[in-house]
This record gives structure tokens, sequence and C-alpha cells, in this order.
């Protein structure tokens, strides 16, 4: 004989699909862009070009990521986590990877090495992106605690403003205007990187201030 709660149970599965657990889909993703980030880190510590390979075929592995979250954000039926800020942080982390890319594509086509600021950017950046990882980890568990990772994930985005500032003031005082030229584009993509790290910091924040 077939349970009639059963019955009910599978037709209200289809009516009512279970929402996506969207904790884990950041989680998994802002994992992703660490990984990304560290090996940014490594790559402006070491100039070794096997790391740029490897951040070239990372961003395709975010970038699929991010299009299967958006697939589905777009399919769910409904979802525990604001769907606005479910998308920006989407988008906001996969930025974060694209700008390690082109970073590396720029400087592999410019012939820029990395230097003293590129390393201490791609640094800062590593250490907030490690700690917004671990709050997007236990947002779903302990939300007050990943707040205050985001605030240290401000910090992290606060000091790489600073230090590409810093990194202008001393290129502008010398005189090879090619190489001037050349280096605040790559300190542009990991100064940009380090705003969209601050936007993720300030969406985790919002994330966390809904749910609580």
């Amino acid at each position: 004989m077939i349970n009639p709660i059963s019955i009910l149970h599978r037709v209200l599965d289809r009516v009512f699909p279970k929402a996506p657990d969207f904790f884990a889909l950041l989680s998994e993703q802002a994992g992703q862009v660490t990984h990304t980030v560290n090996l940014l880190a490594d790559f402006m510590g070491t100039s070794d070009p096997e790391i740029g390979r490897q951040i070239r075929k990372d961003e395709h592995a975010a970038d699929a990521i991010k299009v299967r979250n958006l697939h589905i954000l777009n399919e769910a039926f409904s979802t525990d986590i604001d769907r606005e800020d479910i998308y920006r942080a989407i988008v906001d982390l996969d930025e974060i990877v694209n700008y390690c890319k082109d970073c590396v594509n720029e400087m592999d086509a410019l012939a820029v090495t990395p230097d003293k600021y590129t390393y201490e950017l791609a640094a800062a950046l590593r250490d907030g992106c490690q700690t917004l990882a671990a709050g997007f980890t236990i947002l779903g568990g302990t939300p007050q605690d990943a707040a205050r990772n985001a605030d240290t994930a401000r910090k992290h985005g606060r000091r790489m403003e600073k230090l590409y500032r810093r990194a202008l003031a001393e290129l502008f005082q010398g005189d090879d205007y090619l190489n001037i030229l050349k280096r605040r584009e790559i300190y542009q993509h990991l100064d940009r990187a380090g705003g969209r790290l601050e936007h993720c910091a300030n969406t985790l924040h919002d994330i966390v201030v809904k749910i609580g």
C-alpha cells in the first residue's frame, strides 16, 4: 500500500522545491578565489611562469563555478539568503579572480616583473580573501563570527588602497615614463581586485544583518 504521506511529500517537493544551499555554494566559490589569490602571491614572490599559467587555468575553473551558481540562483524557487546579495557575492568573487588573471597576462605582455609593491598588494589581497572565505564558510552556522571576518577583510582592502597610493607616489618619482605607465597598469589591476574584496566583505556583512 502506498503511503499517502509519502505521496504528499513528493507533491509538495515538486510544487515547493527545497532551496539550494547557497551557504555551501558561496563557501566553495570563495575557496576557489582564495586558491587563485594564493597563487598570485606566490607568483609575485617568485616570478615563476608556471604559476602564472596555473592562475590562467584557475580563472576557467572559477568562471565555471560562477556560471553554475548563477544558473542555480536563477532556477531557485526560494533562497535562504537575499537574492540580490547572492548575486553580488557571486559576481564580485569572480571579478577578483579575473583581475588576478588580467594582472598576470599584462605583466607577461608588457614584460613587467614583480616588485615589492606587487608582492605586498598580492599578499594583502591573499590575507583578505582568506579571511573572507573563512567568513562565508561559517556564515550559515555562526553569522556573527562571519561579520567579524567581513570587518577584517575590509581592513585588508583598505590596506591595499594605502599600498597602492604609496606605490604610485614612489613610481612617479622616476623619469622612465614607459616603465611608469606599464607598472601603473599592473598596480591598478591589483587595486581593483582589492576594491572587489571590499565589495564582497560589505555583501557578507549585509547578509549577516539580514539573516541575524
